[in-house]
């Protein structure tokens, strides 16, 4: 019987994908940035890794050290959907 292991999801992680969620709220990119993810759910370990390779164009937005936090949390699946919930949730709190 294999036991899967809890998503571990460090406080910088978690403080920047709240960064991220609130600037797509902000601007009113949540249905857009909420397809995006969900047509790549698929690839999130390419699109993982793809984001390694754009840490020093995103660096004005968050440090490169959040960056790479952000693209090693969606090397595992489940990160996903916790970016999609936290997303959702900042949606959520934002219209009402």
């Amino acid at each position: 019987m294999s036991t899967v292991e809890p998503l571990k999801i460090t406080a910088s992680q978690e403080a920047s994908i709240e960064k991220v969620a609130a600037f797509l709220v902000r601007f009113g990119m949540t249905t857009p940035a909420l397809f995006t993810l969900e047509t790549m759910r698929p690839l999130s370990y390419v699109g993982s890794q793809f984001m390694h390779i754009l840490t020093p164009a995103i660096s004005t937005f968050l440090t490169s050290e959040a960056w790479n936090e952000m693209a090693d949390l969606l090397e595992d699946r489940r990160g996903m959907d916790y970016v999609l919930e936290r997303i959702e949730k900042a949606d959520r709190e934002r219209t009402s």
